[in-house]
């Protein structure tokens, strides 16, 4: 019988290149319909694929934290609000890298800020 891969590493190891995890986000958040109770799990994600190599496990817990904080706060259903607003005026989100050097969380690899 045929076995299969995990998933899960599979997509975490593909999501640390910056530009696929801006692409993963891009593609749930333009999904017609999408679930809210899935934006944990994509931002969680995209934060062991993008920050787990870059933070200590405490800095990486505690952003897990926030993130939590975050989206349990009331109206967190308000980013698909103001992405239907956004879309009625012929805009949308983005995910961009950062490219800030100041900031700790860059990826120095990147040489130029690309918007999705």
């Amino acid at each position: 019988m045929p076995k299969s891969l995990p998933y899960h590493p599979f997509l975490i190891q593909s999501l640390k290149n910056p530009i696929d995890s801006a692409m993963y986000l891009e593609a749930f958040f333009e999904e017609e319909n999408p679930e809210a109770e899935l934006l944990k799990m994509v931002l969680s994600n995209v934060a062991e694929s993008l920050g787990q190599p870059k933070m200590s496990p405490e800095q990486y817990e505690l952003h897990l934290k926030k993130l939590d904080e975050l989206l349990s706060q009331p109206g967190s259903d308000t980013i698909y609000n103001l992405g239907t607003w956004l879309n009625a005026l012929g805009l949308k989100l983005t995910v961009a890298i950062c490219t800030d050097t100041e900031d700790n969380n860059v990826n120095p690899a990147i040489p130029a800020q690309l918007t999705v």
